[in-house]
Protein backbone atom coordinates (compact mmCIF):
# COMPACT_ATOMS: atom_id res chain seq x y z
CA UNK A 1 0.00 0.00 0.00
CA UNK A 2 1.23 3.55 -0.57
CA UNK A 3 3.01 4.71 2.56
CA UNK A 4 5.50 7.48 3.56
CA UNK A 5 8.24 6.41 1.06
CA UNK A 6 5.96 4.64 -1.37
CA UNK A 7 3.44 6.57 -3.99
CA UNK A 8 1.76 4.43 -7.44
CA UNK A 9 0.73 6.03 -10.26
CA UNK A 10 -1.05 4.62 -13.68
CA UNK A 11 0.20 7.32 -15.38
CA UNK A 12 3.20 10.34 -15.63
CA UNK A 13 1.89 13.91 -14.84
CA UNK A 14 4.59 16.25 -14.63
CA UNK A 15 2.46 17.65 -11.15
CA UNK A 16 3.65 14.33 -9.78
CA UNK A 17 7.41 16.08 -9.82
CA UNK A 18 5.71 17.35 -6.60
CA UNK A 19 5.50 14.34 -4.55
CA UNK A 20 9.24 13.39 -5.88
CA UNK A 21 9.89 16.61 -4.37
CA UNK A 22 8.01 15.96 -0.93
CA UNK A 23 10.56 12.74 -0.93
CA UNK A 24 14.08 14.58 -1.68
CA UNK A 25 12.71 16.95 1.58
CA UNK A 26 11.66 14.38 3.98
CA UNK A 27 12.58 10.78 3.78
CA UNK A 28 13.14 9.34 0.19
CA UNK A 29 10.66 6.91 -1.57
CA UNK A 30 10.10 5.41 -4.44
CA UNK A 31 7.36 6.49 -7.02
CA UNK A 32 6.16 3.36 -9.44
CA UNK A 33 4.93 4.97 -12.83
CA UNK A 34 2.35 2.15 -14.33
CA UNK A 35 1.07 0.59 -11.18
CA UNK A 36 -2.98 1.46 -9.63
CA UNK A 37 -4.07 2.37 -6.73
CA UNK A 38 -3.91 -1.65 -5.06
CA UNK A 39 -0.22 -1.68 -6.75
CA UNK A 40 -1.43 -3.76 -9.34
CA UNK A 41 1.05 -3.25 -12.66
CA UNK A 42 -1.15 -2.24 -14.98
CA UNK A 43 1.84 -1.05 -17.66
CA UNK A 44 2.60 2.11 -19.66
CA UNK A 45 2.62 2.09 -23.44
CA UNK A 46 5.37 4.83 -23.74
CA UNK A 47 8.32 3.51 -21.23
CA UNK A 48 11.28 3.90 -23.10
CA UNK A 49 10.31 7.70 -23.95
CA UNK A 50 9.56 8.31 -20.47
CA UNK A 51 12.55 6.77 -19.51
CA UNK A 52 14.83 9.27 -21.57
CA UNK A 53 12.70 12.13 -20.56
CA UNK A 54 11.98 12.06 -16.97
CA UNK A 55 15.78 12.84 -15.74
CA UNK A 56 15.83 16.02 -17.77
CA UNK A 57 12.48 16.93 -16.16
CA UNK A 58 13.63 16.53 -12.52
CA UNK A 59 16.99 18.28 -13.76
CA UNK A 60 15.26 21.04 -15.03
CA UNK A 61 12.73 21.63 -12.51
CA UNK A 62 14.53 21.24 -9.25
CA UNK A 63 18.09 20.12 -10.24
CA UNK A 64 18.44 16.59 -8.46
CA UNK A 65 19.62 13.17 -10.14
CA UNK A 66 17.18 10.16 -9.44
CA UNK A 67 17.07 6.53 -10.03
CA UNK A 68 15.08 5.65 -12.98
CA UNK A 69 14.23 2.20 -13.42
CA UNK A 70 12.50 0.43 -16.59
CA UNK A 71 10.96 -2.87 -14.80
CA UNK A 72 8.65 -5.30 -15.96
CA UNK A 73 6.14 -7.46 -14.12
CA UNK A 74 3.75 -9.75 -15.79
CA UNK A 75 5.01 -8.72 -18.97
CA UNK A 76 3.93 -5.32 -18.65
CA UNK A 77 6.64 -2.02 -18.13
CA UNK A 78 6.70 0.67 -15.72
CA UNK A 79 9.22 2.78 -14.40
CA UNK A 80 10.27 2.62 -11.16
CA UNK A 81 12.22 6.82 -9.55
CA UNK A 82 13.40 6.05 -6.80
CA UNK A 83 14.20 9.29 -4.81
CA UNK A 84 17.29 9.88 -1.95
CA UNK A 85 16.64 12.15 0.83
CA UNK A 86 18.39 15.41 0.30
CA UNK A 87 20.61 17.26 3.44
CA UNK A 88 19.57 20.77 1.92
CA UNK A 89 16.29 22.18 1.17
CA UNK A 90 14.59 21.34 -2.36
CA UNK A 91 12.09 23.72 -4.46
CA UNK A 92 9.90 22.72 -7.22
CA UNK A 93 9.06 25.71 -9.01
CA UNK A 94 9.87 27.90 -6.35
CA UNK A 95 7.50 26.03 -3.61
CA UNK A 96 8.93 23.59 -0.69
CA UNK A 97 6.67 20.72 -0.42
CA UNK A 98 7.19 17.53 2.12
CA UNK A 99 5.84 14.08 2.51
CA UNK A 100 4.05 13.60 5.50
CA UNK A 101 2.21 9.64 5.77
CA UNK A 102 0.81 8.61 2.41
CA UNK A 103 0.66 12.65 1.20
CA UNK A 104 2.65 15.63 -0.30
CA UNK A 105 2.07 18.65 0.92
CA UNK A 106 2.97 22.00 0.35
CA UNK A 107 5.12 23.99 2.64
CA UNK A 108 4.02 27.48 3.88
CA UNK A 109 4.37 29.67 6.65
CA UNK A 110 5.75 28.24 10.20
CA UNK A 111 5.74 24.64 8.92
CA UNK A 112 8.36 26.17 5.66
CA UNK A 113 10.27 27.97 8.29
CA UNK A 114 10.65 25.44 10.93
CA UNK A 115 11.27 22.82 7.86
CA UNK A 116 14.37 25.45 6.47
CA UNK A 117 15.76 25.67 10.33
CA UNK A 118 16.03 22.16 11.05
CA UNK A 119 17.72 21.30 7.36
CA UNK A 120 20.64 23.70 8.85
CA UNK A 121 20.45 21.76 11.81
CA UNK A 122 18.83 24.27 13.66
CA UNK A 123 15.63 24.16 16.04
CA UNK A 124 13.02 27.14 16.31
CA UNK A 125 14.03 27.66 20.06
CA UNK A 126 17.49 28.18 18.95
CA UNK A 127 17.08 30.67 16.32
CA UNK A 128 19.40 34.23 17.89
CA UNK A 129 17.14 37.33 18.10
CA UNK A 130 18.81 40.71 17.84
CA UNK A 131 18.25 43.77 20.12
CA UNK A 132 17.80 41.78 23.11
CA UNK A 133 20.19 42.65 26.12
CA UNK A 134 20.50 40.30 29.24
CA UNK A 135 20.22 43.90 31.19
CA UNK A 136 16.46 43.58 29.45
CA UNK A 137 16.30 40.48 31.98
CA UNK A 138 14.31 40.86 35.55
CA UNK A 139 16.46 38.54 37.75
CA UNK A 140 13.43 36.31 39.36
CA UNK A 141 13.23 33.92 36.86
CA UNK A 142 16.99 33.21 36.99
CA UNK A 143 16.76 32.90 40.49
CA UNK A 144 13.97 30.40 40.58
CA UNK A 145 16.34 28.30 38.45
CA UNK A 146 19.31 28.78 39.97
CA UNK A 147 17.25 27.46 43.19
CA UNK A 148 15.85 24.54 41.79
CA UNK A 149 18.70 23.60 40.27
CA UNK A 150 20.82 23.28 43.48
CA UNK A 151 18.02 21.52 45.41
CA UNK A 152 17.68 18.95 42.36
CA UNK A 153 21.69 18.10 42.49
CA UNK A 154 21.41 18.61 38.84
CA UNK A 155 23.89 21.63 39.44
CA UNK A 156 26.60 22.57 42.41
CA UNK A 157 26.19 26.06 43.40
CA UNK A 158 29.84 26.74 42.11
CA UNK A 159 28.03 26.11 38.55
CA UNK A 160 25.02 28.76 38.98
CA UNK A 161 26.64 31.16 41.23
CA UNK A 162 27.69 33.35 38.01
CA UNK A 163 26.42 36.21 36.32
CA UNK A 164 23.21 35.76 34.25
CA UNK A 165 24.98 36.63 31.57
CA UNK A 166 27.65 33.60 32.21
CA UNK A 167 24.85 31.41 33.17
CA UNK A 168 22.56 32.16 29.89
CA UNK A 169 26.43 31.33 27.83
CA UNK A 170 26.60 27.81 30.25
CA UNK A 171 23.33 26.94 29.24
CA UNK A 172 23.76 27.25 25.49
CA UNK A 173 21.06 29.89 25.04
CA UNK A 174 23.46 33.00 23.30
CA UNK A 175 24.74 32.22 19.87
CA UNK A 176 28.20 35.14 19.39
CA UNK A 177 26.70 38.36 20.57
CA UNK A 178 22.62 37.48 20.53
CA UNK A 179 20.64 35.51 23.13
CA UNK A 180 18.55 32.64 21.62
CA UNK A 181 14.67 32.80 21.68
CA UNK A 182 14.66 29.84 23.80
CA UNK A 183 16.24 32.20 26.33
CA UNK A 184 13.88 34.83 25.92
CA UNK A 185 10.90 31.94 26.68
CA UNK A 186 12.92 30.82 29.69
CA UNK A 187 13.66 33.50 31.42
CA UNK A 188 12.43 37.24 30.28
CA UNK A 189 9.51 38.45 32.41
CA UNK A 190 7.56 39.44 28.94
CA UNK A 191 8.69 36.56 26.44
CA UNK A 192 5.03 37.32 24.65
CA UNK A 193 6.71 40.99 23.59
CA UNK A 194 8.50 38.24 20.87
CA UNK A 195 6.74 35.13 21.27
CA UNK A 196 2.58 35.74 21.07
CA UNK A 197 0.68 33.62 22.59
CA UNK A 198 3.16 32.00 25.64
CA UNK A 199 1.10 32.04 27.92
CA UNK A 200 -1.23 29.69 30.05
CA UNK A 201 -5.25 30.21 29.84
CA UNK A 202 -7.48 28.44 32.34
CA UNK A 203 -11.36 28.30 32.43
CA UNK A 204 -13.82 26.84 35.04
CA UNK A 205 -16.77 25.48 32.97
CA UNK A 206 -20.51 23.75 33.73
CA UNK A 207 -20.61 22.28 30.36
CA UNK A 208 -18.69 23.00 27.15
CA UNK A 209 -20.07 25.97 26.33
CA UNK A 210 -20.77 27.66 29.67
CA UNK A 211 -18.08 29.22 31.32
CA UNK A 212 -17.78 30.57 35.35
CA UNK A 213 -14.51 32.30 35.18
CA UNK A 214 -10.87 31.74 33.88
CA UNK A 215 -7.68 33.13 34.48
CA UNK A 216 -4.64 33.67 32.21
CA UNK A 217 -1.06 33.45 33.42
CA UNK A 218 1.69 35.15 32.23
CA UNK A 219 6.02 35.31 32.75
CA UNK A 220 8.85 33.00 32.31
CA UNK A 221 8.81 29.63 31.67
CA UNK A 222 10.70 28.80 33.94
CA UNK A 223 8.21 30.09 36.52
CA UNK A 224 5.20 29.17 34.43
CA UNK A 225 4.90 25.35 36.18
CA UNK A 226 5.17 26.51 40.13
CA UNK A 227 2.28 29.70 39.04
CA UNK A 228 0.24 26.87 37.23
CA UNK A 229 0.04 24.69 40.16
CA UNK A 230 -0.95 27.77 42.47
CA UNK A 231 -3.72 29.04 40.30
CA UNK A 232 -5.19 25.87 39.40
CA UNK A 233 -5.15 24.25 43.26
CA UNK A 234 -6.06 27.41 44.70
CA UNK A 235 -9.29 28.27 42.62
CA UNK A 236 -10.53 25.32 40.91
CA UNK A 237 -9.60 22.20 42.44
CA UNK A 238 -11.48 21.09 45.85
CA UNK A 239 -10.14 18.91 48.31
CA UNK A 240 -11.63 15.99 49.98
CA UNK A 241 -10.58 16.36 53.70
CA UNK A 242 -10.37 12.93 55.25
CA UNK A 243 -8.32 11.57 58.14
CA UNK A 244 -6.04 8.75 58.97
CA UNK A 245 -6.06 8.94 62.72
CA UNK A 246 -5.29 12.23 63.48
CA UNK A 247 -3.63 13.00 60.19
CA UNK A 248 -5.42 15.34 57.83
CA UNK A 249 -5.32 14.01 54.29
CA UNK A 250 -6.26 16.48 51.84
CA UNK A 251 -7.42 14.25 48.78
CA UNK A 252 -7.86 16.28 44.60
CA UNK A 253 -9.51 15.89 41.76
CA UNK A 254 -6.13 15.14 40.36
CA UNK A 255 -2.78 13.96 42.14
CA UNK A 256 -0.20 16.99 42.25
CA UNK A 257 2.36 14.90 40.83
CA UNK A 258 0.22 13.71 37.78
CA UNK A 259 -0.65 17.56 36.91
CA UNK A 260 2.34 19.32 37.19
CA UNK A 261 4.17 16.56 34.79
CA UNK A 262 1.44 17.05 32.52
CA UNK A 263 1.49 21.10 33.34
CA UNK A 264 5.72 20.83 32.87
CA UNK A 265 5.82 18.85 29.79
CA UNK A 266 2.75 20.74 27.69
CA UNK A 267 4.86 23.94 28.42
CA UNK A 268 8.92 22.49 27.52
CA UNK A 269 7.31 20.41 24.17
CA UNK A 270 4.43 22.49 22.43
CA UNK A 271 4.60 24.43 19.42
CA UNK A 272 5.15 27.95 20.36
CA UNK A 273 4.74 29.28 16.41
CA UNK A 274 1.24 29.01 16.52
CA UNK A 275 0.36 31.53 18.75
CA UNK A 276 -2.01 29.11 20.94
CA UNK A 277 -1.99 29.59 24.50
CA UNK A 278 -1.74 26.38 26.44
CA UNK A 279 -5.51 26.27 27.77
CA UNK A 280 -6.58 23.92 30.74
CA UNK A 281 -10.65 23.51 30.97
CA UNK A 282 -11.69 22.74 34.04
CA UNK A 283 -15.25 20.66 34.95
CA UNK A 284 -16.22 19.23 37.66
CA UNK A 285 -16.14 15.27 36.70
CA UNK A 286 -12.36 16.05 34.35
CA UNK A 287 -9.88 18.58 33.71
CA UNK A 288 -8.38 18.76 29.69
CA UNK A 289 -4.92 20.10 29.26
CA UNK A 290 -5.01 21.58 25.53
CA UNK A 291 -1.62 22.03 23.79
CA UNK A 292 -0.34 22.32 19.94
CA UNK A 293 2.64 20.10 19.63
CA UNK A 294 4.39 18.38 16.91
CA UNK A 295 5.14 14.43 17.13
CA UNK A 296 9.14 13.68 15.95
CA UNK A 297 9.59 12.87 12.32
CA UNK A 298 8.10 9.34 11.23
CA UNK A 299 6.14 9.05 14.43
CA UNK A 300 2.70 7.86 15.35
CA UNK A 301 0.84 8.30 18.15
CA UNK A 302 1.29 4.71 19.07
CA UNK A 303 5.57 5.62 19.70
CA UNK A 304 4.88 8.54 21.99
CA UNK A 305 2.22 6.28 24.34
CA UNK A 306 4.45 3.09 23.93
CA UNK A 307 8.28 2.97 25.52
CA UNK A 308 10.20 5.56 23.71
CA UNK A 309 14.00 8.00 23.49
CA UNK A 310 13.38 11.37 24.48
CA UNK A 311 13.02 13.90 21.52
CA UNK A 312 12.03 16.69 22.61
CA UNK A 313 10.56 19.73 20.10
CA UNK A 314 12.21 22.42 21.60
CA UNK A 315 15.38 20.68 22.65
CA UNK A 316 16.91 24.00 24.53
CA UNK A 317 14.26 24.72 26.57
CA UNK A 318 13.93 20.82 27.31
CA UNK A 319 17.41 21.05 28.76
CA UNK A 320 17.87 24.44 30.90
CA UNK A 321 14.68 22.55 32.19
CA UNK A 322 16.36 19.02 33.00
CA UNK A 323 19.34 21.11 34.10
CA UNK A 324 16.95 23.02 36.51
CA UNK A 325 15.40 19.41 37.82
CA UNK A 326 11.78 19.87 36.66
CA UNK A 327 11.70 17.15 33.95
CA UNK A 328 13.82 14.07 33.13
CA UNK A 329 15.05 13.10 29.79
CA UNK A 330 14.41 9.68 29.53
CA UNK A 331 10.73 10.19 27.47
CA UNK A 332 9.08 9.16 30.14
CA UNK A 333 6.63 12.05 31.59
CA UNK A 334 3.48 9.47 30.38
CA UNK A 335 4.73 7.12 32.27
CA UNK A 336 5.21 9.37 35.18
CA UNK A 337 1.90 11.01 35.00
CA UNK A 338 -0.33 7.50 34.75
CA UNK A 339 1.83 6.11 37.58
CA UNK A 340 0.55 8.57 39.50
CA UNK A 341 -2.72 8.87 39.06
CA UNK A 342 -3.09 5.03 39.80
CA UNK A 343 -1.61 5.45 42.96
CA UNK A 344 -4.09 7.69 44.28
CA UNK A 345 -6.76 5.22 42.50
CA UNK A 346 -7.49 7.39 39.78
CA UNK A 347 -8.07 6.26 35.93
CA UNK A 348 -5.57 6.77 33.68
CA UNK A 349 -5.64 10.17 31.54
CA UNK A 350 -7.14 10.16 27.86
CA UNK A 351 -5.33 11.43 25.35
CA UNK A 352 -5.41 12.32 21.69
CA UNK A 353 -3.99 14.22 19.11
CA UNK A 354 -5.64 15.59 16.23
CA UNK A 355 -5.49 17.14 13.35
CA UNK A 356 -1.37 16.64 13.38
CA UNK A 357 -0.98 19.27 15.42
CA UNK A 358 -3.15 19.46 18.89
CA UNK A 359 -2.67 17.44 22.05
CA UNK A 360 -5.41 17.11 24.45
CA UNK A 361 -4.81 15.57 28.02
CA UNK A 362 -7.94 14.63 29.77
CA UNK A 363 -7.98 13.75 33.80
CA UNK A 364 -11.00 11.95 35.72
CA UNK A 365 -11.66 12.01 38.77
CA UNK A 366 -12.40 8.36 40.73
CA UNK A 367 -16.30 9.43 40.61
CA UNK A 368 -16.29 9.17 37.07
CA UNK A 369 -13.64 5.98 36.87
CA UNK A 370 -16.56 4.30 35.27
CA UNK A 371 -17.80 6.63 32.26
CA UNK A 372 -13.94 6.75 31.61
CA UNK A 373 -13.62 3.12 31.42
CA UNK A 374 -16.68 3.58 28.55
CA UNK A 375 -15.40 5.76 26.57
CA UNK A 376 -11.69 4.09 26.66
CA UNK A 377 -13.84 0.89 25.20
CA UNK A 378 -15.87 3.14 22.57
CA UNK A 379 -12.79 4.90 21.35
CA UNK A 380 -10.76 1.52 20.52
CA UNK A 381 -13.53 0.08 18.62
CA UNK A 382 -12.81 3.42 16.08
CA UNK A 383 -9.02 4.36 16.68
CA UNK A 384 -6.75 5.56 14.26
CA UNK A 385 -2.89 6.72 14.06
CA UNK A 386 -4.12 10.36 14.77
CA UNK A 387 -6.81 10.01 17.28
CA UNK A 388 -5.60 8.14 20.22
CA UNK A 389 -6.83 7.23 23.67
CA UNK A 390 -4.23 5.40 25.99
Amino acid sequence: MESQNTEWKETWRDEYLKTICGFTNASGGFLDVGRNNDGVVVGIPDARKLLEDLPNKLRNAMGIIADIDLRSEDNKRYISIAVKPYPYPISYHGRYYYRSGSTTQELTGNALDEFMLRKQGKTWDGVPIPQVKVSDFESDAFKIFRRKAIESTRLKESDVQISDEALLDALQLTEGNFIKRAAILLFHQNPEKWVPGAYVKTGKFTSDSDLLYQHEIHGSLISMPDKVMEVIYLNYFKGIISYNGIQRIETFPVPHTAFREAITNAIVHRDYSTGIPIQIKVFDDKVIIYNDGRLPENWTVWDLLSTHRSEPYNPIIASTFFRSGMIESWGRGIEKITNACRQAGNPDPVIEFKYNREFSMTFYNTASATTNNKINQNHHQRCDCKDLFH
